[in-house]
């Protein structure tokens, strides 16, 4: 393979200053250099393909066809060079940072309690978190992007490794003024005449959830809105006219001051588990065994 005509990274990070700060002046002050310095960057990236990358259109540069292609690759290459340096710098500080992902529910409800324990126990590490979907998670872990996951389901990829974490479910739970509160319990099939607000489609629980209802023969129930946070879907039941479906450790506190009622379902117990995945490129990271260690420490409480 000819390796001796590749872009130079320094071209392609001009070129994309020169696309997304609107033009060549802009681009210079960014990049810390002159104007000839940035045209001559310019060139030099146009000799190496071997064709027109920009054009000038009244006042203002615009990307060719050609430019198109190499502008979605310069931001692809780039982003990757500044992931491999964040790598990097994690070896050359001795491992000590951890960067962890969590589904939505788990990040808004489980995930401060953890982060304020971790870094009273151990504060000379440091944790990077994030929340997201659970097939995005999956796929940075696969990829050595993310070193732990806590998730609601368990991935199934050779480069993780996975870990019951906690056992949870999934209960039906209505506000102060609804019909149903202080109810005994009631049937499946009143599912039909209530109004349900429920988690996004895209979320750990509504697939669990989703898969569970299909298994009781059931496959459909009446949504009257998907929300994209269990925080707002609880407030929205305090004011009485829907109830939902959401794991019993995001509505614990709710439950147990008497916000939210825990409504019986006859012949249906949704039970969930909760997971830690880890990446196998870290499975000998000091930071990431202190971390499972305290959250197996949750687990044996």
């Amino acid at each position: 393979m000819e390796y001796k005509n590749l872009p130079d990274l320094k071209g392609l990070a001009t070129l994309k200053a020169v696309v997304e700060l609107g033009g060549v002046e802009e681009a210079g002050q960014a990049l810390h250099v002159g104007q000839p310095a940035v045209t001559k960057r310019l060139r030099a990236l146009e000799s190496c393909y071997g064709l027109a990358l920009m054009q000038r259109e009244g006042r203002r540069l615009e990307l060719t066809p050609a430019g198109e292609q190499v502008y979605s690759y310069a931001r692809l290459v780039l982003d990757h060079q500044r992931s491999l340096i964040d790598d990097l710098e994690t070896l050359q500080i001795g491992q000590s940072r951890l960067r962890l992902e969590v589904t939505f529910a788990i990040g808004e409800h489980l995930l401060p309690d953890l982060l304020f324990s971790f870094s009273e126990t151990h504060p000379e590490y440091k944790i990077e978190s994030r929340m997201g979907y659970t097939r995005r998670i999956q796929t940075r872990l696969a990829t050595g992007l993310a070193d732990l996951a806590l998730l609601e389901q368990a991935p199934h990829h050779p480069n993780i490794l996975v870990q019951n974490w906690l056992e949870d479910e999934l209960i039906l739970v209505c506000g102060p003024g609804h019909h149903l509160w202080q109810s005994a319990t009631i049937p499946v099939a009143e599912f039909q005449y209530l109004k349900f607000v429920l988690r996004e489609s895209l979320s750990s629980m509504r697939r669990v959830l989703d898969a569970a209802l299909a298994e009781k023969g059931i496959d459909h129930i009446p949504i009257a809105m998907e929300v994209g946070s269990t925080d707002t879907i609880v407030e929205m039941l305090q004011r009485g006219k829907h109830v939902s479906i959401l794991p019993r450790f995001a509505v614990a506190e709710e439950l147990s001051v008497g916000g939210l009622f825990h409504v019986r379902v006859e012949d249906l117990c949704i039970k969930q588990k909760l997971w830690i995945a880890r990446s196998k490129s870290s499975s000998n990271s000091p930071v990431t065994d202190a971390f499972i260690k305290l959250l197996s420490s949750m687990s044996d409480a």
